[in-house]
């Protein structure tokens, strides 16, 4: 018991203030905008694909954030999975695992609003504001498989913005809701599948394959550690039950006497 506690104790500060993230959405932004300022000059081809009657640069920029994403939540669930079964303890260490897991998931999120915001610029799916924000309202493209990656995207942050408020609601409910996590890569899984661009590419097949497969091997080994107790915790149950046996020995002997 008291080794859970230590091991709460030393997850319990958030890697990541409100502050600095903000400074890193703020400088990812601004980075952003300053590549749309400058590109005009150092590259006016791509300069006209942006701004051009048919732009297409937004769509491959949306493109190339949702794999970022996808890998991000990837990684994070990975160490997330790693933290609770202990593999992250044999490497890259407990504290190390649970900064990465959570920068991993802000980062994660900052893409996909990337992701997203860029489809504005594209004239193809033609989308609102509104409609980015709102799931299942794209009606002008794929409404269902678009709603189903927003829901991903709200689900990642409520359990993203936990990290923040696991004082006040307690480890136990904390941990629960990381299992939404699940859900939400389900949901961007399916939506990547269903209208991703490059989901016939070998490339992206074997991405989906690698990333999706490895969580199923370590959510089962997940699991197996919860069902099978380990040499500890068998030798911390054996030690009272033998104390019980002695103590019934014992009684008997004086019984007997």
């Amino acid at each position: 018991m008291t080794d859970q506690n230590n091991n709460i104790q030393e997850y319990d500060k958030s890697a990541i203030d409100f502050s600095s993230l903000a400074l890193v959405l703020i400088a990812m932004s601004v980075g952003m905008l300053l590549a749309i300022v400058v590109l005009p000059f150092w590259a006016p081809n791509i300069a006209l694909s942006l701004t051009g009657i048919d732009p297409k640069a937004y769509w491959f920029l949306s493109r190339a954030t949702a794999f970022v994403a996808m890998g991000l939540l990837w990684i994070s669930m990975a160490l997330g999975l790693g933290i609770t079964n202990k593999l992250a303890h044999v490497w890259p260490g407990g504290p190390t695992a649970f900064a990465l897991h959570e920068y991993t998931s802000v980062l994660g999120l900052a893409f996909v609003l990337f992701h997203a915001l860029f489809l504005l610029g594209d004239h193809y799916t033609n989308f609102s504001l509104l409609q980015l924000l709102v799931p299942f309202s794209a009606q002008t493209y794929q409404s269902f498989w678009v709603g189903l990656g927003q829901t991903g995207f709200y689900l990642s942050l409520i359990v993203t913005l936990s990290f923040y408020v696991r004082r006040k609601i307690g480890q136990k409910i904390w941990r629960g809701l990381h299992y939404i996590t699940f859900l939400s890569y389900v949901g961007a899984l399916f939506h990547a599948l269903a209208i991703g661009t490059d989901t016939s590419t070998v490339a992206a097949q074997w991405f989906y394959w690698i990333s999706s497969g490895s969580l199923l091997i370590l959510f089962i080994y997940r699991i197996l550690f919860k069902l099978i107790p380990d040499e500890t915790t068998a030798r911390s149950r054996a030690v009272p039950a033998l104390k019980l046996a002695d103590a019934a020995v014992e009684i008997r002997n004086e019984m007997d006497k």
